[in-house]
């Protein structure tokens, strides 16, 4: 994909101090955009975007919780002081939960801690960017589902569920918004090499490395081409959608 933006682009991404969030950071600011690293993390959001802006970027950073809506609220309103427009929000915040158990031996709490991360935070931003994005008719919206929430993976009761009702979510949104020049699409990925992943234990990284046809984990600089082009004006026709990154492994 050839894709490349203008320092006016400005893009937050959510999740940004590690993992998929800090690949994606870091590529779409070297393809010109200007990026806002968010996350609960405010230490490692910092330094992200001061490395960025040590290498030429335009980066700036703050701290994020995206299941507080009024704390969502006033950081974007934070934003709003620095970055005249909001032009995309890249959603890759979430956390697995406990995760190699049965669905009867789930604890209440931590599913309802994962909720809390994976859907209803996805919401609260989503809401947040809408009310920036709809006076100005343009906007991309992307979130970080998985290919768990597509087929589902044993033992990760709380984390599939939670990745399907963001899919679900995302279809919602895309034909909410489909004639306001905004569009809401998602991305599933298999197995990424992301610290949230090194931090499973081995028998689900088996588990799910096993069901992929490349029998290979995602790279992050592969997700990151592929986030940089469904938020970049080109990807104008598809909203609604669930983009695959799984190395042969999705079905439907």
């Amino acid at each position: 994909m050839s894709t490349s933006f203008r320092p006016d682009y400005h893009v937050a991404i959510t999740g940004a101090a590690s993992g998929l969030g800090a690949a994606a950071a870091r590529h779409l600011a070297a393809l010109g955009a200007t990026v806002a690293c968010l996350d609960i993390d405010e230490a490692g959001a910092a330094r992200l975007a001061a490395e960025i802006t040590a290498s030429g970027g335009k980066s700036l950073a703050a701290r994020l919780d995206v299941n507080d809506p009024a704390g969502v609220e006033e950081v974007f309103a934070r934003l709003d002081q620095h970055l005249p427009t909001l032009d995309a929000l890249v959603n890759c915040a979430g956390i697995t939960g406990t995760t190699n158990i049965k669905a009867h031996e789930v604890d209440l709490a931590d599913f309802d801690r994962v909720h809390a991360v994976n859907l209803r935070g996805a919401l609260i931003i989503s809401q947040a960017a809408l009310r920036r994005m709809l006076p100005k008719a343009y906007g991309r919206i992307l979130h970080v589902a998985s290919i768990a929430g597509k087929d589902g993976n044993a033992g990760m009761t709380a984390y599939s569920a939670t990745k399907a009702g963001l899919i679900g979510l995302v279809k919602s949104m895309g034909k909410d918004y489909a004639t306001a020049g905004i569009t809401v699409n998602a991305l599933a990925p298999a197995v990424i090499r992301t610290p949230l992943v090194e931090a499973l234990p081995q028998a689900t990284i088996d588990y799910m490395t096993a069901k992929i046809p490349m029998a290979r984990c995602g790279e992050l600089s592969e997700a990151a081409e592929m986030i940089a082009w469904i938020v970049s004006p080109a990807c104008s026709f598809t909203t609604g959608f669930t983009f695959d990154l799984s190395g042969g492994r999705a079905t439907y």
